[in-house]
C-alpha cells in the first residue's frame, strides 16, 4: 500500500483560515455593499430634499390664482458635484397642469401620504434618483397644491459607493493577510516543542526505552503518553523476551547434554538391550524438555499478560471449573498411587480466565502429585468466604517446612524436592497467575500439621 505524503500542518491551518475568512469576506462585502448604497442614497436624498424644500419656498400664487415660481439658482448649486451629474427639476401644479422645469422628467405621483417621497428612474438613458415633494400654496382664501421634482444623475452615488466598497475590501484584505501571517507565526513557534521532541527521541539510544520527559503542549500530551505506555510495554516485552531466552538456554543445557550422552551410549550399545536403555533415558529426557519448554512459554505468556493493561474478564464459577479440571486429573493421580478428590459449595463466582485459571489449578495439582508421595491424600475445595472465593489443595504429604516457603515462591526454587521432577516453576507460576485476577496466594501446612495446602483467595462477584 503505497502512502500519500504527509501534508503540512502549517498549510492546513492557513488553508482552513483563508477559505473561512474568504467565505465571511464575501458575505461581509455584500452587506457593505447594500450599506454602502444605502448610505449613498441618504446622502444624496437629503441633498436633493434640501433643493426641493428651496424650490417650494418660491412658489407664490398670482393674482389670477396661477402658480408661478422664480427658481434659485442656489437649489441647483446645492446638487452639483466634482462627479458631474446632471441636475433637473420639475414643478407641477394642480393635477394635469405643468409650470415649470423638464416637462418629460419623470415624477412619483404617489407618496404614501407622506410630504416627501424618493425613487429611482431613468432620464434620457441615465438612470437618476428624484425627490418629490408634495406641498400647498395659500390665497388666502384657499390653498392651491402643487408638486416639485427634483433629481440628478447617479455618479456621484456610484463613486461613493464603489470608495466605500473598496476601502472595505482593502481593510479586509489586510486583516486577511495579517491573520495569516499570525496563524504562521504562531504555528512555528508552537510546534517547536514538536521538533524538540522529535529531536529527543531521534538522540535516543535503541535500548533507551525510558518514558519520554520533554514538556509538550497539553494537546500533545496524550500523544506523548500514550508513547511512553508503549515504551513500557515493549520494555516488559523484551525483558520478558530475554528472561524466557536466557532460561531457556539455561533449563535446557542439562537434558540436551542427557539426550546427547544417551544418544552416543545406543550407538556403542554392544547388546540391544544396552541401546533400549539409553533410547529410554533418552526419551524421558526429551519429555523432561518438552515440560520445561512447556512451563518457560506458560511463563512468557504470564509475563505478557501481566505487561499488558489490565483486561475486564467475566465472572466464571470458580467451583464448576475446579471440579471438572479435578476429575481431568484423577487418572493421572491414581497412576502415581494419590487419592485425589473434590469438596465444594455449588456455584462461587469470580473474575477469572478460564484457560489460565486451568493453568493455576494443573500445577497446584501437579505439585502435590509430584510431591505428596505414594498412598498420600489430595483433596481440592472450592469455599466461599466474606467477599471472597477461596480455592484450596491440600495433601498429607511431607509438606514444607515454615522457613522455606518463601524460597519455593521464587522461580527455578525446588526447595528440599530436588530430586523429583520439574524444574522450580510450580508455585511461580500459580501465584503470578493469581495476580492477574486480584488473588492472593497462602502456604500453609495441612490438617493436623501435616503437608502442604495452598490456598488461592479471589474477590468474589456477582454473576
Amino acid at each position: 500500500m503505497t502512502l500519500l505524503p504527509a501534508s503540512s500542518l502549517r498549510r492546513r491551518l492557513l488553508l482552513w483560515l483563508l477559505v473561512s475568512t474568504a467565505v465571511i469576506g464575501t458575505v461581509a462585502l455584500v452587506d457593505t455593499y447594500h450599506e454602502a448604497v444605502k448610505t449613498a442614497n441618504e446622502v444624496s436624498d437629503r441633498v436633493l430634499a434640501g433643493s426641493a424644500l428651496a424650490i417650494a419656498e418660491r412658489v407664490v400664487v398670482t393674482e389670477n390664482g396661477t402658480l408661478e415660481v422664480d427658481i434659485p439658482y442656489v437649489a441647483l448649486e446645492m446638487l452639483t458635484s466634482a462627479a458631474q451629474d446632471r441636475v433637473f427639476y420639475r414643478v407641477d401644479g394642480p393635477p394635469g397642469q405643468f409650470i415649470t422645469g423638464y416637462q418629460t422628467l419623470p415624477t412619483i405621483p404617489e407618496t404614501a401620504g407622506q410630504p416627501m417621497g424618493f425613487g429611482d428612474a431613468t432620464f434620457r438613458g441615465e438612470p437618476i434618483r428624484i425627490a418629490v415633494l408634495q406641498r400647498s400654496a395659500s390665497t388666502g382664501i384657499n390653498s392651491v397644491p402643487f408638486a416639485v421634482t427634483v433629481a440628478e444623475t447617479t455618479i456621484a452615488r456610484r463613486q461613493l459607493t464603489q470608495t466605500i466598497l473598496l476601502r472595505s475590501a482593502l481593510r479586509l484584505t489586510m486583516m486577511i493577510a495579517g491573520a495569516a501571517l499570525i496563524v504562521w507565526i504562531a504555528v512555528t513557534v508552537s510546534l517547536r516543542p514538536l521538533y524538540r521532541l522529535s529531536d529527543a527521541i531521534a538522540e535516543r539510544s535503541p535500548n533507551d526505552l525510558h518514558p519520554i520527559e520533554q514538556r509538550v503542549p497539553s494537546e500533545v500530551q496524550g500523544l506523548v503518553d500514550t508513547v511512553n505506555s508503549f515504551m513500557v510495554r515493549l520494555q516488559s516485552a523484551l525483558d520478558a523476551l530475554r528472561h524466557f531466552s536466557g532460561n531457556a538456554s539455561h533449563q535446557l543445557r542439562t537434558p540436551l547434554a542427557i539426550i546427547r550422552t544417551q544418544l552416543a551410549l545406543a550407538s556403542r550399545a554392544g547388546t540391544l538391550e544396552e541401546a533400549q536403555e539409553a533410547a529410554r533415558k533418552g526419551d524421558a529426557a526429551v519429555a523432561h524438555a518438552e515440560r520445561i519448554l512447556a512451563q518457560l512459554l506458560l511463563m512468557a505468556k504470564i509475563d505478557a499478560a501481566g505487561s499488558n493493561e489490565p483486561q475486564k474478564t467475566a465472572p466464571v464459577d470458580i467451583a464448576a471449573l475446579a471440579q471438572q479440571l479435578t476429575a481431568d486429573r484423577v487418572p493421572t493421580a491414581a497412576e502415581a498411587g494419590i487419592d485425589l478428590g473434590f469438596e465444594g459449595e455449588g456455584p462461587a463466582f469470580a473474575r477469572a480466565e478460564p484457560l489460565l485459571f486451568g493453568e493455576l489449578l494443573r500445577n497446584l495439582l501437579e505439585n502435590a502429585i509430584a510431591y505428596a508421595g505414594n498412598g498420600a491424600e489430595v483433596t481440592v475445595r472450592v469455599r466461599r468466604a466474606a467477599g471472597a472465593v477461596l480455592l484450596g489443595v491440600e495433601d498429607n504429604g511431607p509438606g514444607i517446612p515454615p522457613e522455606r516457603r518463601g524460597l519455593v515462591r521464587q522461580r527455578f526454587s525446588r526447595g528440599e524436592h530436588r530430586d523429583a521432577p520439574g524444574m522450580g516453576l510450580g508455585l511461580p507460576i500459580v501465584e503470578e497467575i493469581a495476580a492477574l485476577f486480584d488473588a492472593t496466594m497462602v502456604l500453609d501446612s495441612g490438617a493436623d500439621g501435616r503437608g502442604l495446602c495452598v490456598t488461592i483467595r479471589f474477590p468474589a462477584v456477582n454473576p
